[in-house]
């Protein structure tokens, strides 16, 4: 192995000289004399380093040194001052050293040098130029000094403090959050400027914390006057002129089930039986009737393509006279609506369905709860599925409802057959834990708790599905332009990786890597439920997932095991429903015409991309508050004891997660009694006298020692 070692350095040195024009393998094997009987040999290990990623072969056959060549990629900062830089197309990205930065900050479009790394480190690359910079302003701490101050970023991966001259600081003191525009972005010998532009608040202030969030991820909250006079033309009710050429439901019994405090009901359900099975009928509102493609405000939906939902707040995709009056299907109002009415079989299968514009007036508007115990209390749910106990006995609930019961009896038998053909199927049911954070007026937490799923979500959840599934099918083998949400296969070294984990605690995945099927997954998450390691193997399961996305080719959704799937029923909150709303109307009225097909192909790609990102934008902001929320939270129990269960470990020590889902780390170096040692192959961390270890999935018992509120990051100690 040295010696074929030293022959492939020999090649590398003789590539990477300054002198060396690029070859053929045949001028090469004659440049360092290899032997004839030795060329085939040769052949292989120039194979290997290009597969090494040491060298690379041209189009034409020839070797090149990786050193020459220059490509394109976004940098990734580390508040550590390094970073990396992905180039699309390729799975590894490059390793950037804090000195070959040039000043390039997260999130910019950088032309990169390659550098020759040391053999087993992974790519390394230098920063040649920044072609784009991603970050105009900066949300952070101000910082005052005597003749001048800084911005600490809020975001850790920008690095470096920006420099605030004395005259451009607004007054701000220390302690402000603020916004700051870059008026300089430096280089490697100097630090980026900036000037203050605008003063949040102080970092005590209530409301401060979050809405530096979301002015730091840029999520335009307030509604511009030119979008709030466009809304300002829509009627508040709907018109007879409104209702021509419509089918008119609202004779038929239907409800809305959501939250206590949901106030954009964008969807009703109705359900009667038929000689085969069920008409289910699922009516959304008709968004597109009042948002018109290209308007103000639609630029302005797309903009923000969704609704991002926060501990303490709502802010909404569309102004609230749509959200929550309008286009809201409020109990008792007349509303316009685009229905999917279904004909389903005793087995689940929907045997025919029509989509119709339609005017409808909800009965009754429902929360998951009331039909939670009109079920109970109706003896459907059997008391194993209780998860919370009904101590009024003297309820009226069932004689308030009394014309309702059927329905909500029915529509649990009809998810129930739909679930159990969905699970037949191989669908992946991810049954996490939800934290739900308890605030007071002023924003402080009081609470985390994890949010009940109980069987009145599921019907509701089921009987989404099932519409987006059958929207998808149908416009898919019309073939017309349209944009679906797909879930590509699980890439394949995760998954690897997946198996090497969960064999640990006696797991397995049967199918090799190459034919998994999502049926794999849900043996292995039934097969888990209800033990000490449920929650760490469902998020390990999690991780080994692609990320679902907006797309116009119709891939497939590999976790519901569907083959058609898209976003029809939340248009309220969501930009891709909207989207196809607008398509699925112009083709009901015979309006597709090739300019209008041509139309859709030429913008649905970037529609769909944005989407995506503005899908991952909101759940970036929502994550980030409900860190801050757990910190905050937490930063008033220092010194408490808690149990909680290993969800991670790494080289500098171990996460722990307790019931409430806060995480925190134990750092190897507060464990007492021992010098521990990381095994990374076998995911644990060991005394290296005593022989303790710790482990993924194992109960520990920790103190709750400090918290960094800037970093976001909790502190815990394992308690002896």
């Amino acid at each position: 192995m040295e010696i074929i070692e030293k022959r492939k350095q020999t090649i590398i040195q003789l590539i990477n000289d300054k002198n060396y024009k690029p070859m053929k393998q045949k001028e090469l094997a004659y440049l360092l004399q290899v032997p004839s009987n030795e060329r085939e040999v040769f052949h292989d290990m120039l194979m290997e380093l290009v597969e090494e990623g040491r060298i690379i072969q041209t189009k034409r056959g020839k070797f090149q040194s990786l050193l020459d060549i220059e490509k394109v990629g976004i940098f990734s900062g580390n508040s550590k001052g390094f970073g990396f830089v992905s180039i699309e197309g390729e799975k590894e990205d490059y390793f950037i050293s804090e000195h070959a930065t040039n000043g390039a900050l997260d999130g910019d479009k950088v032309l990169v040098k390659i550098v020759d790394s040391p053999r087993g480190r992974r790519r390394e690359a230098e920063i040649v130029r920044i072609l784009e910079h991603a970050n105009k302003t900066v949300v952070g701490y101000y910082k005052k000094n005597k003749n001048f101050g800084f911005v600490i970023p809020d975001n850790r991966k920008l690095g470096e403090d920006i420099y605030i001259p004395k005259s451009k600081n607004m007054d701000a003191v220390t302690g402000h959050k603020v916004v700051a525009r870059i008026t300089s972005y430096g280089d490697r010998e100097h630090k980026a400027e900036g000037e203050i532009v605008e003063i949040i608040g102080h970092v005590n202030d209530p409301g401060t914390d979050i809405e530096s969030i979301i002015r730091a991820y840029d999520l335009p909250a307030a509604f511009t006057q030119e979008v709030m006079s466009y809304v300002s033309e829509i009627e508040d009710v709907v018109s007879d002129e409104d209702i021509k050429n419509r089918t008119d439901l609202r004779d038929i019994l239907m409800v809305t089930i959501d939250g206590e405090d949901a106030k954009d009901l964008d969807d009703a359900v109705s359900l009667r039986l038929t000689e085969n099975g069920y008409e289910l009928g699922v009516h959304i509102a008709d968004v597109s009737h009042y948002v018109e493609e290209g308007s103000v405000l639609d630029t302005e939906a797309l903009n923000r393509g969704t609704s991002v939902y926060l501990a303490d707040r709502v802010i909404p995709m569309l102004p609230h006279k749509l959200s929550n009056g309008i286009c809201s299907l409020n109990q008792g109002e007349d509303r316009l609506a685009l229905s999917c009415i279904m004909n389903i079989d005793n087995s689940g299968k929907v045997i025919d369905h029509s989509i119709v514009e339609t005017v409808i007036n909800v009965n009754r508007r429902m929360t998951y709860d009331m039909v939670y115990e009109i079920l109970f209390r109706s003896g459907v749910i059997e008391e194993a599925e209780v998860t919370e106990t009904f101590e009024d006995e003297d309820s009226l609930v069932l004689e308030e409802y009394a014309d309702y019961i059927d329905m909500f009896v029915n529509m649990k038998k009809l998810s129930d057959i739909i679930r159990s053909r969905r699970k037949e199927r191989g669908s992946i049911d991810f049954d996490f834990p939800e934290a739900e954070v308890m605030l007071t007026d002023k924003g402080e937490p009081v609470e985390i708790g994890v949010r009940d799923r109980n069987p009145a979500h599921k019907i509701i959840e089921d009987f989404m599905l099932m519409a987006n599934e059958t929207i998808a099918e149908d416009y898919y083998w019309q073939e017309l332009p349209f944009e679906f949400r797909v879930h590509d296969r699980p890439d394949k070294e995760k998954v690897s990786r997946l198996k090497e984990i969960i064999e640990k605690f006696g797991y397995y995945l049967k199918a090799s890597t190459e034919d998994l099927h999502p049926k794999e997954f849900q043996k292995l998450l039934k097969s888990i439920e209800g033990t000490d390691e449920e929650g760490f193997v469902n998020r390990i399961v999690l991780r080994s997932m692609q990320q679902a996305r907006y797309q116009v080719e119709c891939s497939g959704h590999f976790g519901l095991a569907a083959r058609y799937y898209c976003h029809f029923t939340s248009p309220i909150r969501r930009y891709p429903d909207l989207q196809i709303h607008r398509i699925i109307k112009e083709n009901l009225h015979g309006r597709l015409t090739e300019e209008r097909i041509s139309h859709y192909n030429n913008i649905l790609p970037e529609v769909a991309e944005s989407n995506s990102k503005r899908e991952r934008r909101a759940e970036e902001v929502e994550r980030e508050v409900l860190k801050l929320k757990k910190v905050q939270f937490m930063s008033k129990r220092i010194g408490e004891v808690y149990e909680g269960i290993i969800s991670g470990v790494t080289g500098y020590g171990f996460y722990v997660e307790l019931d409430n889902t806060v995480e925190g780390m134990v750092r190897i170096s507060s464990i007492p009694d021992d010098f521990f040692i990381y095994d990374e192959a076998n995911m644990l961390i060991y005394g290296k006298e005593t022989g303790i270890t710790y482990q993924l999935g194992q109960k520990v018992k920790i103190v709750v020692v400090d918290v960094d509120k800037r970093m976001r990051t909790i502190d815990f100690e394992i308690c002896t």
